[in-house]
């Protein structure tokens, strides 16, 4: 078996971002909307809006811009409505799968995220036919060189759950999702600046591929990522590292 290689995943993931800005800054956007409205527009009483905010900052997006949008969604600037929409089906090789989108059209979205399913060779399934598998929790993710001394005082100092240091040398942050944001501030605090930073579902079992599979489920994801209301696509695939070249 090809070697399997979480950094790698990371950094793919990464660039997949940089190469996606114009539909990074949208999906920031309808993040922003949502947690505004749900939970009001002041992120020091609103926990989903202050990730949402440093999830912004993370991607540059313009100050002026992270104001508008909230402005919007608190019913201060006329704006769009945005319904939050979960889906879950497999993967070719019968990798679980979870989609998660923001949409002002649910007959398009729907539509959309079943045919990427059928093209791709996966099955979209019910609600609940794979998330037992996942749990949320926050994770930042240190490059290879990274202090882990450093890193682990300051994360289990701030309410971090676990600190896991890599065969590669990179170092993993495990938070609840409740202390994620504390445990990110008091890292930045620290000049710890991590190469990933999230609130993610994380699948309690792996599958592991071989490059080829690896290929195709990564061409799957893909085209599930670059639709227009997708926010963020979950499996529990374990890639090895030659299938992201």
């Amino acid at each position: 078996m090809a070697g399997h290689s979480k950094w790698a995943n990371i950094q793919h993931r990464k660039k997949a971002v940089d190469a996606k800005r114009g539909k990074i800054f949208t999906q920031v956007n309808r993040l922003l909307s949502v947690a505004a409205k749900e939970g009001g527009g002041d992120p020091d009483s609103n926990p989903s809006l202050r990730l949402a905010i440093e999830k912004a900052n993370a991607v540059n997006m313009p100050k002026d811009n992270i104001e508008r949008a909230i402005k919007k969604a608190t019913g201060d600037l006329d704006g769009v409505t945005y319904e939050e929409l979960k889906y879950e089906g497999y993967a070719p090789g019968g990798v679980a799968v979870m989609v998660e989108c923001l949409t002002d059209n649910r007959n398009r979205t729907v539509a959309e995220v079943r045919h990427a399913f059928t093209k791709y060779g996966g099955n979209l399934g019910t609600d609940g036919s794979v998330a037992y598998m996942f749990s949320k929790i926050g994770v930042l993710n240190f490059a290879p060189g990274t202090s882990e001394d450093d890193v682990m005082e300051v994360a289990l100092e701030a309410g971090a759950d676990d600190v896991v240091t890599e065969d590669d040398g990179s170092i993993e942050v495990i938070t609840s999702p409740e202390a994620y944001a504390d445990v990110s501030e008091a890292m930045r605090a620290a000049d710890l600046k991590p190469e990933n930073s999230e609130v993610t579902m994380r699948a309690s079992v792996e599958v592991d591929l071989d490059v080829e599979s690896g290929e195709k489920v990564l061409r799957f994801l893909d085209a599930l990522e670059d639709l227009d209301d997708t926010q963020d696509v979950f499996s529990n695939a374990n890639i090895p590292e030659e299938a992201y070249n």
